[in-house]
């Protein structure tokens, strides 16, 4: 968690899957707009187009080195979350740098979901913590 008490979240969605980001950022526009938000390039741009509030920070492209982006800061430690929604029937010319960021998130113990289901329940989760 920030300083601010918010939390940081990485968002990233194959092309594939940039509207069912969209559509997951619209049923947790609370949720997203209490965090401060870094995304890929065009994830972001969709995602703000369709939700307006949120503190976002357009990150490069995935295969321009968005999503190293991302690796680089939860090896830093500033994320608190990442929502990776992966396009399994899609090719995936930069394979080896989405196991690199499946990598990172699970040495850093990092919450991560890839795909809207898992999102929604560790959003319930945060959002209702255990006692």
């Amino acid at each position: 968690m920030r300083e601010d008490g918010r939390r940081a979240i990485g968002l990233i969605a194959h092309d594939g899957k940039k509207q069912a980001m969209v559509d997951w950022a619209l049923a947790h526009t609370d949720f997203l707009r209490g965090a401060k938000i870094y995304a890929t390039s065009s994830t972001g741009t969709r995602v703000a187009e369709a939700v307006d509030g949120l503190d976002m920070t357009r990150l490069r492209s995935g295969p321009l080195g968005g999503d190293q982006q991302i690796g680089a800061m939860i090896v830093e430690g500033k994320l608190d979350i990442m929502i990776f929604f992966v396009d399994p029937l899609g090719t995936l010319p930069h394979d080896v740098d989405v196991k690199a960021l499946i990598r990172l998130a699970t040495l850093a113990d990092l919450p991560f979901a890839c795909n809207p289901a898992t999102a929604s329940l560790l959003v319930a989760g945060l959002a209702h913590p255990a006692a």
